[in-house]
């Protein structure tokens, strides 16, 4: 993930970069999907749920040893997530032992069922966050999630959680047929007192693997972390607060950080960069974690086709410090990447970006990524072909219904 305001503001009042505490292997923030039932049909999901009860999902007991499992093991934060985790039948138990557990607790739902007792549920847990997914505005979202009024619905659940006192966060995946509602969304964030947008880069897993074609082009990308990155400096700047991250496209920070070198001077930009690669880019298989509604772990949530071992037989804990060979290179700096990535100048902000587009793409994890949106000249890569796509960015006119491509 990465904090595009917490690095705004390193430009606005730079600071020391903080060491490390301690020597080893950091303990990962790990992403717990507890269901894969969902009431929503999302283009873009990775799991591949559906409003239907799934076989295989782990028991009440085995859920709570696993929670222990994690307390004891100190992991720094857990992210509840689904499917939509409200349709775990034990879910608000799992979040209250989860609170006692782990120093931050957050909660990634689409927010269609937030209303009346269940917000007053969610809001007695005392999640440091709420992150609740809206990809456009009205019929747009309804469309891309497959579902009428679900816009209307997550709108509702914003702002019965805002009432009760709760961080609440939008999070938003930009595609071809979503990216022209970036604006709207933010603009929505500031009328709600939304507290954090995250803008999810789409990832090739689940459905978003079958629906590729519909990634963001380019220099929509380009397009898109351009008004982030202007609402970001609005944020820290002239105090207009929202707390702006971005995932699964670890590019980011390399062009934030040549932003930076157009509009700050040298001194900004290195302390910039030392905060940047202190921080390191993709963290899949160190600094985050998955378990999956089957309780099989993985490097991240995206790599569903790769298992390091289940908690059903072996706690987390022993799996993710044991001797699996994939999870060894993953943590390797620099990791052993090739093409454009492997030739790249940014690779200490970046890491190598998310690898699992190039497993999809080529079976080859360590190719290049081929959603990296940086030109050639912008890596310092001279001797591989130009790849940016020349494609005009087009604006706020799209029709719903029809295919992005």
């Amino acid at each position: 993930m990465f904090r595009l305001t917490e690095y705004m503001h390193q430009l606005v009042a730079p600071t020391p970069v903080r060491q490390r505490r301690g020597s080893g292997l950091p303990k990962p923030v790990v992403i717990w999907n507890l269901t894969r039932r969902c009431n929503l049909k999302c283009r873009h999901c990775y799991t591949v749920s559906a409003d239907v009860d799934f076989p295989g999902e782990l028991t009440h007991d085995q859920a709570m040893a696993t929670l222990e499992d994690l307390g004891q093991f100190k992991v720094p934060a857990i992210i509840l997530s689904g499917g939509e985790p409200l349709d775990r039948f034990d879910v608000f138990e799992i979040a209250h032992r989860a609170r006692e557990l782990t120093r931050v607790l957050a909660f990634s739902t689409n927010g269609t069922k937030i209303y009346g007792e269940t917000a007053d549920k969610i809001a007695e847990v005392g999640f440091d966050y709420v992150g609740i997914s809206i990809d456009g505005i009205g019929k747009t979202n309804d469309w891309f999630r497959g579902v009428d009024g679900a816009f209307d619905d997550a709108v509702r659940g914003v702002r019965e959680l805002k009432k009760r006192g709760v961080k609440v966060g939008l999070r938003f995946c930009l595609t071809e047929g979503t990216q022209h509602h970036l604006e709207d969304l933010l603009q929505l964030c500031d009328d709600e007192g939304v507290d954090k947008f995250y803008l999810s880069h789409l990832v090739y897993a689940g459905r978003g693997d079958k629906n590729r074609g519909e990634d963001a082009h380019h220099l929509m990308t380009r397009k898109g972390m351009d008004i982030l990155i202007e609402r970001a400096w609005l944020a820290a700047a002239e105090d207009m607060p929202l707390d702006i991250v971005t995932g699964n496209n670890d590019a980011d920070a390399g062009y934030f950080l040549k932003w930076a070198a157009k509009n700050f001077d040298a001194d900004k930009v290195a302390n910039l960069r030392e905060h940047l690669a202190a921080w390191g880019g993709n963290s899949s298989g160190m600094g985050v974690a998955n378990i999956d509604f089957l309780g099989n772990v993985h490097p991240d949530t995206y790599w569903s086709d790769y298992t390091i071992g289940s908690v059903k037989k072996t706690p987390f804990s022993e799996l993710w410090t044991g001797s699996d060979q994939m999870l060894a290179t993953l943590r390797t700096r620099p990791r052993p990447l090739e093409g454009r990535c492997g030739d790249c100048s940014l690779q200490d902000v970046c890491g190598g970006n998310t690898r699992i587009r190039a497993l999809q793409l080529t079976g080859n994890p360590w190719a290049e990524d081929p959603a990296c949106y940086l030109t050639n000249d912008e890596i310092g890569v001279t001797d591989t072909a130009e790849r940016l796509e020349v494609t005009p960015f087009r604006g706020k006119k799209h029709d719903p219904k029809h295919q992005f491509f």
